[in-house]
């Protein structure tokens, strides 16, 4: 629920003395927009050179056990996602069946992934949820907490990598792994941090821009770390089973963490773009960069197209028994 809006008549905004505008957004603004030139000149640069015949010749070549596999894992990944909102169901204590909420959670993260979070998990959340009989504020408990739990698992999961397992960056980079495990250790921190609140905290409520916020019990957000942990370490065993075990698991889990970090700051749905120029960016000193492409690509198709492909269907189905079901029952007769 949103915050009320204030009456127009004597508002007026709020600036530093002096008059002066805040600097933050403009900085924030500024951070966002130069790393997404750096993200189009990276993809330039790499587009020039890239034989375009090799990506083409790796992706329809990919073996069927390595797309089972990835497939495999993809759905695996995808499950576990679903499982946040079944988390989200214990915090709130709606009575939802199990089907009804994966179902709900599949949809919204296939269309999350690939036309982002205000379509996919949000809208679709609160279309098909409301749909279902859950209350507005039931259903902004359970998105905030799905999103929580999401990255909950990325700050232990990628800060323990950072910070024990440093990746080992190109030869031309001239960057060594103790700056990336500071970074760690500090995300390592902030998710410990939250675990000892929910252990530790009085105060369980409070409101974050309008919305109440509850901590849940430690023993819930040790679930939700180690649902997290394993879905991003199952998106991470996709990459690595479609590149066909050329580069160590651990390495191909590190630049992922580091991709989604960008994908982070440059927000455009599924990382279109970002994934495959940080990939090319930390890799190419390894693997040919039409064989990366080609892979990444073909995870693309499988983690990304036919979970949309599927979803939609599930989505469409579900749209119909809501109606029929809406037919069917007789409407409330009138008071006199």
């Amino acid at each position: 629920m949103t915050a009320p809006s204030l009456p127009r008549t004597g508002m007026r905004s709020i600036r530093p003395a002096g008059g002066r505008k805040p600097w933050w957004p403009w900085l924030k603004r500024g951070v966002v927009l130069g790393f997404a030139l750096l993200v189009i000149v990276l993809m330039a640069r790499f587009a020039q050179r890239i034989d375009w015949n090799e990506v083409w010749h790796t992706l329809v070549n990919l073996p069927p056990a390595v797309l089972l596999a990835t497939g495999l894992f993809a759905a695996a990944s995808h499950l576990l996602y679903s499982c946040y909102d079944l988390v989200g169901r214990h915090y709130t204590g709606h009575q939802l069946r199990t089907r009804d909420v994966i179902q709900v959670a599949l949809v919204s993260y296939a269309f999350n992934l690939n036309f982002g979070s205000t379509v996919g998990g949000i809208g679709f959340r609160l279309r098909l949820y409301s749909r279902l009989g859950l209350h507005y504020a039931q259903i902004v408990r359970v998105l905030t907490l799905s999103m929580l739990t999401n990255w909950l698992g990325y700050l232990l999961l990628a800060g323990a990598v950072f910070a024990l397992s440093p990746l080992d960056l190109p030869p031309a980079w001239k960057l060594d792994g103790d700056g990336l495990s500071l970074v760690g250790v500090g995300l390592v921190a902030l998710a410990v941090a939250y675990l000892v609140l929910c252990a530790r905290a009085t105060l369980r409520s409070f409101k974050i821009r309008g919305h109440e916020v509850i901590l849940p019990p430690w023993r819930t957000a040790l679930v939700q770390l180690a649902l997290s942990c394993a879905n991003w370490m199952a998106v991470a065993a996709a990459i690595y089973t479609v590149l066909q075990g050329q580069v160590s698991y651990f390495t191909v889990l590190s630049v992922f963490l580091l991709a989604a970090m960008a994908g982070l700051v440059v927000r455009v749905p599924g990382g279109l773009g970002v994934l495959e120029a940080v990939f090319l960016a930390l890799l190419s000193h390894r693997l040919p960069e039409g064989q990366l492409l080609g892979a990444l690509l073909g995870y693309r198709a499988l983690y990304y197209m036919v979970p949309l492909a599927i979803a939609s269907l599930l989505y469409l189905r579900m749209e119909l028994a809501a109606r029929r079901l809406q037919k069917e029952t007789p409407a409330a007769p009138h008071a006199p």
